[in-house]
């Protein structure tokens, strides 16, 4: 059994009471209004929750990676959805990893006070999706400036983000040895780019999930703004991803927590037929199903967390940690939705709303195939699928 530090109940009880500022009802009117919980993440701001994995140095709090899994599951456990605010934790990665020290010097400090935001990642594009190598969206150098031609899709909280991490192609890929070189990061500002070059365009979806479809044209942004060397910026991105993976991990762990929680409480308290129903092993052994497999899922992350922490390579452990976690959730849901029954499907019990959330992981980051794919050609040395 995992025995956590000290620290991290010290970390539990503190998100736990910003958290209880903000009860289901506020997250279900959000929901609802298709809004965004600006109250909740500027009360995690102020308390310097979301710059846990910047550097002291530079004004953040220096947590470990396990550390701050911990906040992102405590913030799904208490009823809230981490996806609003997720990506500062994760996406200032390529910043602290791939930036010059005068980068590093002009965004942390500011991005730990809550000054600036850091929410997007913007790499998926509508006709290469999970294949980032064959991106079409280029940066070209041209009188000490990059200009920008493109379309990104899938790119969140860009209205909530001061700053945008673009991956674009610098090197045709018909002129690189390798299909991951050539591919170039930068920070762009957003409140200069929009509609001086960059169009945002909403995203509908089945999620109250803040996401867009982003096209550049003749985009232009200063020189000093590339991330990280030219032509490595598949490196800068991804080695924050597993940070990305691992914290996604932690927010299902959450949420399969929070099914449980709500479907057990309601299992000892509904009767039917003269009994209460989480008497009926129908009702119990589902229940005990997705604990076993959310408490599993956790020790992966835990795993995860310590091979990141320690500074060594995590993808295998991060990528488990990820398909774990989001199975178990998925499935509490199913679990939860089952033991409430019509009541499920009502919006005041809130079941719904988190199914919905939690669904999303299947998908995104990044897709259960893609997991399956990684595992079978670096873990068990299978030949490459694709």
């Amino acid at each position: 059994m995992y025995h956590e530090p000290d620290q991290h109940q010290e970390i539990r009880d503190a998100v736990r009471h910003i958290c209880a500022q903000f009860p289901d009802e506020y997250f279900r009117k959000i929901d609802e209004q298709r809004g965004y919980p600006e109250a909740f993440v500027e009360a995690l701001t102020k308390a310097g929750w979301l710059a846990a994995l910047i550097p002291e140095q530079y004004g953040g709090s220096g947590l470990t990676m396990a550390q701050a899994s911990v906040i992102m599951e405590e913030i799904n456990r208490s009823g809230g959805n981490a996806g609003a605010c997720h990506g500062q934790m994760y996406v200032m990665n390529a910043i602290i990893r791939g930036g010059t020290e005068a980068q590093r010097q002009a965004y942390l400090p500011r991005i730990a006070r809550g000054e600036l935001r850091v929410q997007s990642m913007a790499v998926t594009e509508p006709t290469t999706g999970s294949d980032t190598t064959k991106l079409k969206t280029t940066a070209t150098r041209r009188e000490g400036r990059w200009v920008i031609h493109g379309q990104k899709v899938w790119t969140s909280r860009v209205q909530h983000s001061d700053l945008l991490i673009l991956l674009a192609r610098t090197t045709p890929l018909e002129q690189v040895q390798k299909k991951s070189a050539g591919l170039s990061c930068f920070i762009i500002d957003l409140k200069q780019a929009i509609g001086h070059g960059l169009t945002v365009r909403p995203i509908s979806n089945m999620v109250n999930h803040e996401t867009n479809e982003l096209f550049f044209d003749q985009l232009e942004i200063p020189e000093e703004n590339l991330l990280g060397p030219q032509g490595e910026g598949f490196r800068v991105i991804f080695e924050g991803l597993n940070a990305e993976r691992t914290l996604i991990a932690a927010e299902c762990i959450g949420d399969g927590y929070w099914f449980i929680d709500r479907a057990t409480r309601y299992a000892k308290d509904r009767s039917v037929f003269g009994r209460p129903i989480g008497q009926n092993q129908g009702i119990q052994f589902p229940l005990a199903d997705a604990l076993i497999a959310v408490e599993a899922a956790s020790l992966m992350r835990w795993r995860a967390c310590e091979k990141i922490d320690a500074h060594q390579s995590a993808a295998a452990e991060a990528n488990m940690a990820k398909f774990l976690a989001a199975k178990a959730s998925w499935e509490a849901g199913n679990a939860c939705l089952q033991t409430h029954g019509g009541f499920g499907f009502a919006c005041e019990y809130d079941i719904e709303r988190k199914f919905r959330e939690t669904r999303l992981y299947q998908v995104a980051p990044i897709s259960t195939n893609l997991i399956y794919s990684y595992i079978a050609e670096h873990v068990l040395g299978l030949p490459r699928s694709f």
